[in-house]
């Protein structure tokens, strides 16, 4: 059953009213243990903790996910993220320009690391490298002891670059990407990718590649779940959002009114839109499962704005370039599952712009003392 507990004494403070304008980045900090970073998924799905923020009155409350099912009403209408993770992380040898005007396949002893980011047009890619001062436009870089070629191209921002990618036997590129690749842990588990991360490391409903990380909110569900969800009464649909760069790129800067939002592709069918629209009309909450959900939401109701289409939502694919921070008047979402965030994250900013700061920081404190675990193999909380 759930365990009540009243929101720590901190949230009776009155709260500071945030803007993009007045936040800093150190407005997000909070102090986490390391042990608390989960470096491996629990054995099972749903057995994962779940910490429930009432918004209205800040109090908090302890669950287990598999009862979540159970903490809805039952009128709900629940959006999925359906992206699936690609093997983005790839380790390979860099020919130097000697060797690359020569044709060679003589190898620098040095290995290289490219990080997949967002894919461009067919097998050309936008992506980090390391060690990105060595790796410079014209060079090449081997995968696979020579199955895979990739040629930087072009470079951009940030330690951004533009591959071209190259088959170096009859397999298509995309298939050598998916045998050679690895999965794109973050940096703070701090282990190898295994086995077992090829399929933890995706929800139960993933169905599109593209994402080069997990939408994490989603790695609790179970079918036994999704089960329960329905016999419910709840409804549930789904939209994609390839995570990339936009949902992980650390905020650079004191202030948050200097970050830039690297862009992101999402879709939302036609018949995702009507479901929400109907929920709208018949005053059902709408459930973003995941930041990734509300970026797409949010964005796409921007774009309705801008294009002045006389609906809430425009449906199709579109580019999220949303950086939601407090102050932000939400259209779509209601309520929101979610993972816990780094600190000095635009995921954290996010939540504190949905949730309100002091009582998302108070649940933040309060999920550190109770010991949840934290980050994309952790615990989650349910805001509402």
């Amino acid at each position: 059953m759930v365990d009540k507990n009243s929101a720590p004494k901190d949230t009776d403070l009155p709260p500071i009213c945030y803007t993009l304008e007045t936040m800093k980045l150190d407005d997000l900090s909070y102090d986490l243990p390391h042990d608390q970073i989960a470096q491996y998924p629990l054995e099972q799905r749903d057995a994962s903790r779940l910490l429930v923020l009432e918004k209205k009155s800040g109090v908090v409350r302890h669950a287990k996910f598999n009862e979540f099912p159970f903490l809805l009403t039952g009128n709900e209408l629940l959006v999925f993220n359906n992206a699936r993770v690609i093997p983005a992380r790839l380790l390979g040898e860099y020919l130097t320009r000697r060797d690359s005007a020569a044709g060679t396949a003589t190898r620098n002893s040095k290995p290289v690391e490219v990080f997949l980011t967002r894919n461009l047009s067919g097998d050309r890619w936008e992506a980090l490298v390391r060690p990105g001062r060595i790796l410079q436009i014209g060079q090449r870089v081997v995968f696979g002891k020579g199955a895979l070629e990739a040629e930087i191209i072009d470079r951009g921002e940030r330690g951004l670059r533009t591959l071209q990618f190259r088959s170096m036997n009859n397999d298509a590129v995309a298939k050598l990407l998916q045998q050679l690749g690895h999965v794109p842990l973050p940096p703070y588990i701090r282990r190898s990718d295994s086995k077992a991360d090829l399929e933890r490391y995706q929800t139960v409903f993933a169905k599109k590649p593209g994402a080069v990380a997990a939408p994490t909110a989603g790695l609790h569900f179970t079918e036994e779940v999704l089960q329960a969800i329905r016999e419910r009464g709840c409804e549930m649909c789904e939209l994609t959002l390839d995570v990339g760069l936009g949902t992980f790129q650390p905020i650079r800067g004191a202030n948050l009114s200097d970050h830039k939002m690297h862009v992101e592709t999402y879709e939302i069918p036609e018949a995702t839109v009507e479901k929400i629209l109907r929920a709208r009309r018949e005053g059902r909450a709408i459930v973003a499962i995941g930041t990734t959900v509300v970026r797409a939401l949010e964005a796409a109701a921007l774009r309705a704005n801008e294009e002045n289409i006389g609906a809430l939502l425009c449906p199709g694919r579109g580019e999220a370039r949303i950086f939601i921070t407090p102050g932000y008047e939400f259209k779509v979402t209601d309520a929101l599952l979610t993972n816990f965030h780094l600190p000095k994250s635009t995921l954290l900013a996010l939540v504190c712009a949905f949730a309100g700061h002091a009582q998302v920081m108070a649940a933040y404190r309060n999920a550190v003392t109770a010991g949840y675990r934290f980050y994309s193999y952790g615990d989650c909380m349910l805001i509402r």
